[in-house]
């Protein structure tokens, strides 16, 4: 990996009661490189910006996490290079769901996370956003 991940851990073993399998750290350390912000993503077409017929956390989730991967990939990296991600969702009890989905494609990065309930988000059928930060060595 090209980062420092300091105390990995996986959400197995932090919310025991749910079920979750998520590879977070608690820091990650970079040096160089070019830095990529990601604009939260929501479950919408990259494209021509057309909205995922689901209200389904997990394709919604599904579909945000393609558009990540897809955009660090533009920029030349990898979901490797992934080091934050800001987790939006509008229904706590569509977590363990959002973050079963999302673990499928941050397994064994370890970037750092944060989750948020909000209330809405910019679109009423948009249950998830997701936005990132990756870093992609020189």
């Amino acid at each position: 990996m090209a980062h420092t991940r300091i105390r990995k851990f996986n959400t197995s073993d932090t919310y025991p009661e749910q079920n979750l399998d998520n590879d977070l750290c608690q820091a990650v350390v970079t040096q160089g490189g070019k830095t990529v912000w990601l604009r939260g993503q929501c479950p919408q077409n990259l494209d021509d910006a057309v909205n995922l017929d689901s209200h389904d956390p997990v394709a919604q989730t599904h579909k945000v996490m393609q558009n990540i991967k897809q955009l660090i990939e533009e920029a030349g990296g990898g979901m490797e290079h992934l080091v934050k991600v800001v987790v939006y969702i509008t229904d706590v009890r569509h977590r363990e769901a959002v973050y079963r989905t999302m673990g499928a494609y941050i397994k064994g990065v370890h970037p750092v996370s944060t989750g948020l309930v909000v209330q809405a988000l910019a679109r009423p059928e948009w249950l998830v956003e997701i936005d990132g930060t990756a870093v992609i060595p020189e």
